[in-house]
């Protein structure tokens, strides 16, 4: 992870830096608001953490001024404002985390570990499936066969819905997950080997 810091406290700058460094990180740092918005709007980062009280350009202002330009770093604000206003104020602001001082170590490297994670991760929710003649919209929780409305009641929607989306025969079907076309094995009547499922889905009369 690659990290800038604008902090305007000499020994904390050093100690956050320090500890970065330590669990594997790359970090810059800045000591006021002019040069950590310079900083952060010429190189790339993973995430950011900025102060708010900052001399030159205070940490909301240089937040605002990265959100305008688009920039979606997350950032974690670090503030010894505790109220819940503060807090409040400061995600609204465009933050993706709050701290507040004086806090320990080990949570700011956690929650930076885990925005830099979320950044990271590819979109993979599933909206629709499709399997042959099979269409399935998740969200309105409709389905067609050979463009065909199929009356289900949620029993059955959900009983197709596991099956398709289980992994037993060698047959492919595909998963459509953000735009996508993922193959998946095509489902027969089994036992769902979905997590937490288990249960019979019974589709060979629907399903081709």
């Amino acid at each position: 992870m690659r990290c800038l810091v604008i902090e305007d406290d000499a020994q904390l700058r050093a100690y956050i830096e320090k500890g970065l460094r330590e669990a594997g990180h790359t970090v810059d740092t800045a000591g006021n608001g002019r040069d950590g918005l310079f900083l952060a709007t010429t190189e790339r980062y993973d995430a950011m953490v900025i102060d708010w009280m900052l001399p030159e350009v205070d940490g909301m202002r240089v937040l605002h001024a990265l959100r305008a330009g688009d920039d979606n770093t997350p950032v974690l604000m670090l503030s010894a404002r505790s109220q819940v206003d503060d807090r409040v104020r400061g995600l609204r602001s465009g933050a993706n985390d709050y701290l507040v001082k004086p806090f320990a170590f080990e949570e700011l490297l956690a929650r930076l570990e885990i925005l830099a994670a979320r950044r990271a991760a590819p979109a993979t929710e599933v909206t629709s499936l499709a399997c042959h003649d099979l269409q399935m919209d998740l969200l309105s929780r409709r389905v067609t066969r050979g463009g065909r409305v199929l009356d289900l009641n949620p029993r059955e929607f959900s009983s197709i819905c596991c099956g398709t989306r289980s992994r037993w025969s060698p047959e492919p079907c595909c998963w459509k997950v953000s735009g996508t076309t993922i193959s998946i094995p095509r489902p027969t009547s089994s036992t769902c080997t979905s997590a937490g499922c288990g249960r019979k889905s019974t589709v060979t009369s629907i399903v081709p």
